[in-house]
């Protein structure tokens, strides 16, 4: 069976003054799944998110969430859903079960309810040794614990979260999507907007974002899978040198800084010998150079930079 359509954006537009954050955002989502809007700051994913959630009135297009248009009644889905900004807008001097308690009452849980979904929340989130803490004492990955916590004690069917981790370390950020995976089994629906790559390649579809625009909407994998050129590692002890050589050459498409080396692709018809000459022609040498595996952040590069440039780069 497939899935039903939780959430439908469909031609929303959104400007501040003359800059079009978003402009003409279509997706779906299905229920249950993972959903991620992937791009730079600055891309339009707030934007888009905080219109999904009727937080933000958008100047054109539409939204529907659960089958309820959101521009129109914002108020009615407000009960079905949660909305997790980055960071997590709780009061500081107030501890972890002050803050929970609070978002109860806001959201008229029935108290009768109460310490049962409390207990469940603080022992899959890992909070049970710091209900008592203030929030303003913990780590910035608690933080953000404590946040979903507070967004998830009505139970929402769609939960919206704005870089949920952003600024925390490896480790909470591994424990904070245990956490979202687990929430999978109740059939929550997440769409999350996320900076980081390797966080897109946990969701099951993304939307790519680039200056107010989606791209493309797929999965991780399909996107890879659109990189027709070999990529390949480059390793050299000059190496914004090597980079700048790399550019100028009409028939290497996508050259970018990773890590410690440079990833590049190559027109049909062209080797690495061709790579090797070009460079030593320039006085660079270019040391270790070898085929590899594309990345997500390898892909979403050369889609952005075929979408930006026409036909002929490396993801045409």
């Amino acid at each position: 069976m497939t899935p039903a359509t939780v959430v439908k954006a469909d031609g929303l537009v959104r400007s501040f003054g003359p800059v079009t954050a978003v402009d003409g955002v279509g997706f779906e989502v299905a229920e249950g799944e993972v959903f991620g809007l992937v791009g730079p700051d600055g891309a339009g994913k707030t934007t888009c998110l905080r219109m999904l959630a009727g937080l933000l009135s958008p100047d054109g297009g539409g939204v529907e969430v659960l089958g309820t248009d959101v521009v129109r009644q914002p108020e009615a889905v407000k009960k079905d859903i949660g909305y997790m900004s980055q960071p997590a807008g709780l009061y500081e001097d107030l501890t972890v079960r002050e803050n929970i308690e609070f978002y109860a009452d806001l959201y008229q849980v029935p108290r009768r309810e109460r310490r049962e979904r409390l207990e469940r929340l603080l022992e899959f989130s890992g909070l049970g040794p710091f209900t008592e803490r203030l929030f303003r004492n913990l780590s910035g990955g608690m933080k953000q614990k404590a946040g979903l916590a507070c967004v998830l004690i009505h139970r929402p069917k769609v939960l919206f979260l704005d870089e949920p981790t952003n600024g925390v370390d490896p480790v909470s950020r591994r424990d904070f999507w245990k956490i979202l995976y687990e929430l999978r089994r109740d059939r929550v629906t997440i769409i999350t907007a996320t900076t980081y790559l390797d966080e897109a390649d946990r969701c099951h579809r993304v939307a790519l974002f680039d200056r107010g625009k989606v791209r493309l909407v797929m999965s991780p994998g399909e996107m890879r899978s659109l990189m027709k050129t070999g990529l390949y590692d480059l390793a050299a002890a000059n190496r914004p040198a090597a980079l700048k050589v790399l550019k100028g050459l009409p028939w290497v498409a996508g050259a970018a800084v990773f890590g410690s080396g440079i990833h590049f692709s190559l027109a049909e018809g062209r080797g690495l010998g061709d790579v090797r000459e070009a460079l030593h022609e320039a006085g660079v040498e270019p040391g270790r150079i070898e085929a590899i595996q594309p990345t997500l952040e390898d892909a979403y590069l050369a889609l952005v930079e075929n979408e930006n440039n026409g036909p002929g780069t490396a993801a045409s």
